[in-house]
């Protein structure tokens, strides 16, 4: 690659705090927009309510389509323009911090493993200062549209100057939570003290928590079935106007708020002209990012795109000590767009794009790293340290001796919480060495 090449990069969350900060470090001219007014990216906490989304949203195009509420003008802009993040007053990392230090930042001395969001929040605007990736980040920047015209790309972006001062939340009565993760669990837990009774609705699957782990006026029931919606104009009770099937014959009533803990849809709207949501993820074609949502199509190593490299993705994988594994990712990319590493031809990392189909199946679990994380470093390192062998540069250190035996601590305290010997609790209290059984 050039050595005057510019750079983009969407987003001052963590992936885009690394990216920045690695590739300034190979001496690339960079430039972050952030449509935020700070970096942190999921870990900035917002007590404004967001303007909802259109709901149910069978497409990732629904994203950018919301419904109307009070709140209109300006204040309705601002929040459309820079929405609150999903980042909750409880919420705190369920991976431990020594698996999520980077090499450009480390930890303030005494950060325990496990903390609340402000301290996440704290080490990605640190490390970003640290970086130099505050000086050339375009904050209050909304992405809109990026495209290729010729050999460079095109990012349009749009500003907004008025301010909007945080607003406190409605209470409910009665919430329904949907889904049966860490984070429908760490809500109920959260409300539990302004709600009546929280209902967990979930459909048994292979990651839902135990239902002892609730607190308790939270119980957990069986999977929504269907809403049923009244018409009804001759009361107003105040609750939702609706009534919910349980798949077990049951039924819910003058339910308050509904809550979906259910993961996400990918979207990528500010590259439009790459996808293809009237299609299912089997359908996609050789050019096509977003289908149907539940992946991000055409990247070698979930990373660069395949028809065109120079257009790359930092932070898709999951199941991963998101930090670090984020952190290598931006190695690899800060290594190809500085012409230290070199990718294989189109035609060889196609063919390796369609065996990893075949292995892994289309869909959500496409990106997941579940146990994969340390061989995908491992690949990852020595495909970048190949070409700086023969610049005669330093090694890349992959991870090191300290990481692995913690997160094989951390396999084994998540493995005791499955099987509700061990709660959520408890793993934030105090750590568990390798071996142990409790």
């Amino acid at each position: 690659m050039s050595e005057s090449i510019r750079v983009a990069v969407i987003g001052a969350g963590i992936s885009g705090v690394v990216t920045a900060g690695h590739l300034l470090a190979a001496g690339i001219q960079v430039t972050v927009f952030e449509r935020n007014n700070a970096s942190g990216g999921v870990w900035l906490y917002d007590k404004r309510a967001p303007i909802e989304a259109q709901y149910p949203s069978p497409r990732p195009s629904a994203s950018q389509e919301y419904v109307k509420d009070a709140r209109e003008g300006s204040e309705r802009k601002i929040l459309l323009h820079a929405p609150p993040g999903p980042c909750y007053e409880s919420l705190t990392n369920n991976v431990s911090t020594p698996l999520l230090e980077t090499k450009l930042n480390t930890w303030p001395e005494g950060t325990g493993p496990f903390v609340k969001h402000h301290v996440l929040k704290d080490y990605i605007q640190d490390t970003s200062k640290k970086a130099g990736v505050d000086d050339i980040t375009k904050f209050g920047a909304r992405v809109t549209r990026v495209h290729k015209d010729g050999p460079t790309w095109t990012v349009h972006w749009s500003t907004l100057s008025e301010g909007q001062d945080p607003v406190e939340n409605e209470e409910s009565a009665k919430v329904l939570l949907l889904g049966g993760g860490v984070s429908s669990l760490d809500i109920a837990t959260e409300i539990s003290g302004t709600a009546d009774h929280v209902y967990q609705s979930t459909r048994n699957g292979a990651f839902d928590l135990p239902a002892s782990a609730l607190p308790g006026n939270a119980s957990r029931i069986a999977e929504v079935e269907a809403f049923e919606i009244s018409t009804s104009t001759s009361t107003n009770t105040g609750h939702l106007p609706l009534t919910v099937h349980l798949k077990s014959g049951e039924t819910l009533h003058n339910i308050d708020t509904i809550i979906l803990c259910t993961g996400y849809q990918m979207a990528l709207p500010f590259l439009d002209e790459y996808n293809d949501y009237g299609v299912s993820a089997a359908e996609a074609n050789d050019q096509v990012l977003v289908t149907d949502g539940t992946q991000v199509h055409n990247l070698h190593e979930d990373i660069f795109y395949i028809p065109d490299p120079t257009l790359a993705f930092v932070g898709i994988p999951f199941y991963t000590a998101t930090f670090s594994l984020f952190e290598f990712q931006a190695i690899a990319v800060a290594a190809f767009l500085s012409g230290v590493a070199q990718l294989p031809s189109t035609a060889s990392l196609r063919t390796e794009y369609e065996n990893r189909i075949k292995e892994k199946g289309l869909g959500r679990s496409f990106h997941s790293l579940k146990d994969q994380e340390q061989p995908y470093v491992e690949k990852l390192i020595k495909w970048v340290n190949t070409g700086r062998i023969e610049r005669g540069l330093s090694l890349i250190e992959g991870h090191t001796q300290t990481w692995i035996t913690e997160k094989a601590a951390l396999s084994a305290r998540l493995q005791l919480i499955m099987t509700g010997k061990l709660s959520r609790a408890d793993l934030l209290k105090r750590p568990l060495e390798v071996g142990v059984t409790a």
